[in-house]
């Protein structure tokens, strides 16, 4: 069973999904979303990293769509997104994390590392979480909460747990602004 919490994030992330405001996501939606990350940190959607992003935002869609029976060319409403999305993410717990958003998370830190060093600073987080709709104060506290080792930067495994616990219910880290 799916807490309030996790339902309440659920409903957040939809309605940052509906692009356009009409109370549906589609796969378009999604793509807007990626396109919006990537050009987010100044990069193309033609780049190999941009196509990347795109791709797996919309492997996302792709895979949960059919599930909530609309198909990759139909639209989703808040309900039926929630009720997918707790079927084949939250209440598989890490495992569908992995099996649904992983790739998307991974695709994400590679495009924040701006500088190649496989690390992401604070200045490269702030980008992110502008495209996510945070606050510069949410997402400096956000980066705060999330560098667990305190050395200054996030690796791809302090991201991907801190996405994965904030979906889960099990970690308060602002990681979605509205």
């Amino acid at each position: 069973m799916t807490s309030a919490t996790q339902t309440k994030r659920l409903r957040q992330r939809f309605e940052l999904w509906d692009t356009d405001h009409d109370g549906t996501v589609k796969r378009s939606d999604y793509e807007a979303e990626a396109i919006r990350t990537v050009k987010a940190f100044g990069g193309s959607p033609d780049s190999p990293v941009g196509r990347q992003v795109i791709a797996s935002y919309l492997g996302i869609w792709d895979y949960l769509a059919p599930k909530a029976g609309s198909g990759v060319n139909g639209a989703m409403s808040a309900d039926e997104f929630v009720s997918v999305v707790e079927f084949e993410v939250l209440s598989a717990g890490g495992a569908g994390f992995n099996k649904v958003l992983r790739a998307t998370i991974e695709a994400i830190v590679e495009l924040c590392d701006t500088d190649g060093d496989h690390l992401v600073s604070p200045k490269e987080f702030r980008k992110w979480g502008k495209a996510i709709g945070l606050s510069q104060e949410d997402a400096d506290l956000a980066f705060e909460k999330i560098d667990s080792d305190h050395d200054g930067y996030l690796d791809a495994d302090e991201l991907i747990n801190t996405v994965r616990d904030y979906h889960l219910g099990t970690s308060d880290v602002p990681l979605l602004g509205l």
